[in-house]
């Protein structure tokens, strides 16, 4: 089984990797342009495993994408700009990396590799304020912020391309994931500079009162849904939100990151006027609809994950990446 992972050396994407290699028949293929911009000191392609083939370059770069793709199976595109404030900052390099190069992804896959399942991973920001108690792959969407909005467009994309040429494809809409290999800078998410903070014995600054809940998601748990779609045919052309099982608030995840890697406490901050903007407030929600028809059930929960993640970033520390 030939498995390609597009932005592989990312935070989901070297997560998505150790989870394939469990798989004894995976030969994995990891193509990612190793950008500073969008690496963390963390990331691993776990190279020194035999059943790992790394490229090193661009979606943009026409030959190689079609090279890279040829022969493969199961594609995960896990790459992209993941930074809601660097969309704002630069709409155009958004645009670009989260719209363009997810059509020269699918036109690839049309053209030399047609029977391939082809993954998604989007965003649950897509909902922006939610204007319901909970919600789901039903909610209107109402981005605040371009990376959102290109992320929707993206995953029309998608659906277009398997509904006018039967291509496999499936969009899983992930929510505030954390875990190891994450990116120690706040403009990629909250929750893993909250815990490269605590590791460094650093306050975490919470925005006003940090009682807006967000829903959450240890990420072996998301890679495991992953993996699971990409395996069932019934999901083929569908949308999905993966979700973990609570809505802490970001006062809570703080105060427990901070337990969890005895850190230097928590501090509140006023809020940047530009995050003001784009925050989308208390969301709650829902993935029944893939519970329904996988039976995937989240594994860990906000302690247990964390736990999880401070033995793997101690192990990573002393003895260096699997």
């Amino acid at each position: 089984m030939n498995i390609l992972i597009i932005g592989g050396a990312g935070f989901l994407g070297t997560n998505l990797v150790q989870r394939c290699l469990a798989e004894s028949s995976a030969q994995v293929t990891v193509l990612d342009s190793l950008d500073p911009l969008f690496q963390s000191k963390w990331s691993t392609v776990a190279a020194v495993e035999e059943r790992v083939k790394f490229v090193q370059g661009d979606l943009r770069d026409h030959e190689l994408l079609q090279s890279t793709i040829q022969g493969q199976n199961i594609i995960f595109n896990c790459a992209g700009q993941t930074s809601h404030p660097l969309s704002m900052q630069q709409p155009l390099l958004d645009t670009e990396l989260n719209c363009l190069c997810n059509l020269l992804v699918l036109e690839a896959v049309r053209r030399h590799v047609p029977k391939a399942t082809v993954v998604f991973t989007s965003s649950s920001t897509i909902v922006g304020r939610a204007d319901c108690d909970v919600s789901d792959e039903e909610h209107v969407e109402r981005p605040l912020d371009i990376y959102s909005a290109n992320k929707g467009v993206a995953e029309k994309y998608y659906q277009i391309y398997h509904s006018a040429y039967d291509l496999k494809t499936v969009c899983v809409r992930l929510p505030n994931l954390f875990g190891p290999y994450g990116k120690s800078d706040s403009q990629f998410g909250f929750f893993n500079y909250f815990i490269s903070l605590a590791r460094a014995g650093k306050p975490i600054p919470v925005y006003g009162k940090g009682d807006q809940k967000r829903n959450i998601l240890y990420v072996e748990d998301a890679t495991e849904v992953l993996w699971q779609v990409a395996h069932e045919p019934r999901v083929c052309g569908s949308l999905f939100l993966a979700t973990g099982n609570e809505h802490p608030t970001v006062l809570e995840i703080a105060e427990q990151i901070d337990a969890c890697f005895g850190g230097g406490g928590v501090k509140p901050v006023a809020w940047p006027d530009d995050r003001r903007r784009i925050e989308i407030g208390s969301v709650t929600l829902s993935s029944t609809r893939l519970r329904t028809i996988t039976g995937w059930r989240p594994r860990y929960n906000l302690v247990s994950g964390l736990q999880r993640t401070k033995e793997i970033m101690d192990a990573i520390s002393r003895e260096g990446p699997p």
